[in-house]
């Protein structure tokens, strides 16, 4: 088979796909997640279980020309595994999963580590701690959900973690803690991943590039929508099939594809924005675009799962730290776009100064803004940036991250 026949059989199937180890793709697989139930703080045996799963589930992508950007691995929530052990006892016990994780280059979520609306004085220390002595774990708190409503003392306790996190490494630690609203098990970006249940696995794509594809074809606002949702459709059903695969031959259980198009240093989602819009991010224009994304998402017809909405990291995406430089959006009119499409306030960076009540206030938004849809996820990532203060320019060293304006929280 030709090159040029290769290339028409690719473009005309929408059910089938041709494979090719020389493929290359317009997106990422951005992570294949497994999430697991651990027995005990010293369960190594179910961890590593884990990891051979998952390698051999990246080899069945890399065999079928995909770029497997990570692979992770998810436990149930910190707090329902303790047993008997205090957190400063559980300490040592996590350092040594972070130590096989670093081994085989896998991240570790250990998802919530305190139960529903509970504070407990000093976990921001805690947190701390265990950002000191590990590398690849990453952590959340749940803010709201549909059976408790706003947590409160959640909120407290996340505000204090971002604060005391953020005089750690310039900032940049905070980037492995999220306060989460309403989010559910499976989802398998971080920092909010957590899992309930048997074995299973999700995806997760890095596919900004694919919905800039989309709207360089077709930007059109009355036809647009279709042309997006037979590409995605087009480029996520062969993913599904591989999991399928990986699912019945590794009998692990399939949770679905996290359809949020996840943005990074070469696949800009603002860009892809600003090609439907014909305007700079934050312009008018932009919440309808976010809209229209969202509302495509959510009609794939594929097995989805987590998030599936849209991501605006800052910080990972040169064309939104460059419009927030521009001083084109808030902190405020972020959360606006998350009132239509997803995922929350991700990766935005404040001054360092910014006052504990403003973070909870913040948070506090969020997790209200989560309790007015039934399904609606969010999570907040907030990037404390000791000594700088708004209008400051402000760079890190995970090369992951670009460079950006330190935004007003007010």
């Amino acid at each position: 088979m030709t090159k040029k026949l290769f290339g028409i059989c690719l473009l005309c199937s929408f059910t089938s796909v041709l494979y090719s180890q020389k493929t290359t793709y317009q997106f990422r697989v951005r992570t294949i997640t497994a999430g697991i139930t651990l027995n005990s703080l010293a369960d190594t045996t179910t961890f590593s279980a884990a990891i051979d799963f998952l390698k051999k589930a990246k080899q069945a992508y890399v065999d079928k020309g995909y770029e497997v950007q990570t692979i992770r691995i998810s436990t149930q929530n910190l707090y329902k595994y303790l047993n008997l052990y205090s957190y400063n006892d559980a300490l040592p016990f996590l350092v040594r999963l972070d130590k096989i994780a670093q081994q085989n280059n896998i991240s570790l979520s250990i998802g919530q580590i305190l139960p529903p609306d509970k504070y407990q004085k000093g976990i921001g220390d805690w947190a701390e701690k265990l950002i000191q002595t590990t590398s690849n774990i990453f952590f959340s708190l749940p803010i709201s959900s549909h059976e408790i409503g706003i947590h409160f003392n959640s909120i407290k306790a996340s505000s204090e973690i971002i604060a005391t996190l953020s005089k750690s490494k310039g900032g940049e630690a905070c980037f492995r803690f999220t306060a989460s609203a309403n989010c559910p098990a499976g989802i398998p970006f971080f920092p909010a991943a957590f899992h309930e249940g048997i074995n299973s696995f999700a995806i997760g794509l890095e596919s900004a590039n694919l919905i800039m594809e989309s709207f360089k074809q077709n930007n059109n606002p009355t036809n647009a929508r279709q042309t997006l949702k037979l590409l995605l459709e087009k480029s996520l059903l062969p993913i599904q099939d591989i999991a399928e695969n990986i699912s019945k031959t590794l009998t692990w259980q399939y949770d679905g594809i996290d359809a949020s198009p996840a943005p990074g240093l070469e696949a800009s989602i603002g860009q892809a924005i600003e090609t439907y819009s014909k305007q700079p991010f934050g312009s008018s224009a932009t919440l309808s675009a976010c809209a229209l994304i969202t509302d495509v998402l959510k009609t794939l017809d594929i097995k989805k799962c987590g998030y599936s909405g849209l991501m605006l990291p800052i910080i990972e995406d040169k064309v939104l730290a460059k419009r927030a430089m521009e001083k084109r959006f808030t902190v405020q009119e972020l959360l606006l776009f998350s009132s239509v499409s997803g995922t929350g306030l991700d990766v935005v960076p404040i001054p360092g100064n910014t006052a504990k009540q403003v973070i909870e206030n913040i948070l506090t938004d969020v997790a209200a803004l989560s309790l007015k849809y039934t399904s609606k996820a969010l999570s907040v990532r907030l990037f404390l940036i000791p000594g700088k203060k708004a209008g400051d320019i402000v760079k890190f060293e995970n090369p992951n991250l670009t460079s950006s304006v330190v935004m007003n929280a007010y």
